[in-house]
């Protein structure tokens, strides 16, 4: 994530997830080159036209060279720091970025219509998608260690907090819109169990097809409802431990090379799994997976579920709403933040224009400490579900002051504490790494601030 500071309370970031195959809009390239060496990594010129074009089309700023300059510092800060981090062994466990690499691919699914629809629209299966990603992610994760090697003991007294606040000139105070602090606790309807059952059945039918002598592979192309592989066959290609989900995995690791197991549910649906080949650690599997039919889900269930969490935290003083979200919602993104949403700054204070519109219409009418009723609505992967929405509170527009936006405030003097101990850290390691600059941006104003 590369961060350029714009005012005192906010940032323009730009989320790389790929420069080639996760593009949002066509990036025109017609001279690439490397412009700066960092030990064994490089920055390309169209790593910093990519991210100059994703600061254009989100800021809606004017075409600025010291923006470009801005960028191609922060990515030579970059592979300074991946450098130095592989000199001191900073590594990120591979369990932890195929983890990453399943967040990342969910809310992708989600932005397009689900899994299938990501799919169709790069032409790709998840497979090829997770590869192609990977070692961005990775590099990410192993950055995002270095920093908190480098800031994780970086703190703010309330002293501090209060000189960065009276620093900021009268002029540029923000003015802060009404926001709102919102929770949920969210329940996913369930299939039904009819659906199910059909979905196993036909399953079981083609294990017993294939122990009568067809061939797995070509019934996973005509029945598998995973369109990563049934034209392979069903074949996954190899992957190590811990990078399927536990249930497909336990099930394929149980068997013998050519060995065909009973049905296996798991997130994804049922599969009927072969193991194809072992190969020291990794392993390359084929599967039939069969989805249960989704047009029979029990909303009702999940909404007598939130009916009855409602009542007992309006009536149980012991049970908090927090704690509530913690124990029983669905939604991973907000459970283990006690059911709080994020805004775009990721904050817990969402300015009310920035508010789902299904959300919107549901709070105005609330006052604050109140919980919704139980409300249908559908996730960003298409799922049917259920939520109870907790308005925690709600502020009057107002210009920026130490008694109402401390902690917004408290959290910028920590960032901006934390930026000045990276700079610091780059100029006392720029010359323990081998460092190439094209002539282009040795002139860079921030460049040259760092390397002084």
């Amino acid at each position: 994530m590369h961060c350029f500071a714009r005012t005192a309370f906010a940032a323009i970031c730009l989320i790389v997830i790929s420069s080639t195959a996760f593009a949002q809009a066509p990036v025109q390239r017609t001279v690439d080159g490397i412009i700066a060496k960092v030990d064994n990594y490089v920055v390309l010129r169209s790593d910093v036209e990519f991210g100059y074009l994703q600061y254009l089309q989100q800021s809606k700023q004017q075409p600025s060279d010291e923006m470009k300059c801005q960028i191609f510092t922060s990515l030579l800060q970059d592979k300074l720091l991946l450098a130095r981090a592989e000199i001191d062994s900073i590594v990120v466990e591979e369990p932890l970025v195929a983890n990453e690499l399943d967040r990342r691919i969910q809310y992708l699914a989600g932005q397009v219509g689900g899994v299938e629809r990501l799919e169709q629209y790069y032409n790709k299966s998840i497979t090829q998608l997770k590869e192609e990603l990977r070692r961005t992610v990775r590099e990410q994760m192993v950055m995002e260690n270095m920093q908190r090697e480098i800031t994780g003991k970086v703190t703010v007294t309330p002293k501090e907090i209060k000189k960065y606040f009276n620093n900021i000139p009268a002029d540029s105070l923000p003015y802060f819109s009404s926001e709102v602090e919102i929770g949920q606790i969210v329940k996913h309807a369930t299939v039904s169990k009819t659906q199910k059952q059909a979905a196993r059945e036909q399953l079981q039918a083609l294990r017993e097809r294939i122990l009568a002598g067809e061939d797995f592979a070509t019934l996973a192309t005509q029945f598998s409802q995973d369109p990563g592989s049934a034209q392979a066959g069903g074949e996954l290609g190899f992957f190590k431990k811990k990078e399927l989900v536990p249930e497909y995995e336990a099930a394929a690791l149980r068997l013998e090379p050519g060995g065909i197991s009973n049905v296996v549910e798991s997130q994804f649906g049922f599969h009927l799994i072969q193991l194809i080949e072992r190969r020291g650690q990794e392993f390359n599997t084929r599967h039939i997976l069969i989805k249960p039919a989704t047009a029979t889900v029990d909303v009702q269930e999940a909404i007598t579920a939130l009916d009855s969490i409602r009542t007992k935290i309006q009536n149980d003083s012991l049970l908090t709403f927090p704690k509530a979200a913690k124990e029983h919602s669905d939604d991973k993104a907000t459970k283990d933040n006690g059911g709080m949403m994020a805004g775009r700054d990721g904050s817990t204070y969402i300015p009310m224009d920035q508010v789902d519109p299904s959300i919107f219409f549901v709070i105005d009418t609330m006052q604050v400490g109140d919980i919704s009723k139980p409300i249908p609505f559908t996730t960003e992967d298409g799922k049917e579900a259920v939520r109870i929405i907790y308005l925690k509170g709600k502020s009057k527009p107002h210009l920026a002051n130490l008694q109402d936006d401390y902690q917004r405030i408290s959290n910028a003097a920590l960032a901006e504490k934390r930026s000045k101990a990276v700079d610091e850290w780059f100029r006392k390691n720029i010359d323990t790494v081998f460092i190439e600059i094209d002539p282009e941006y040795q002139e860079c104003g921030g460049l040259q601030q760092l390397m002084q």
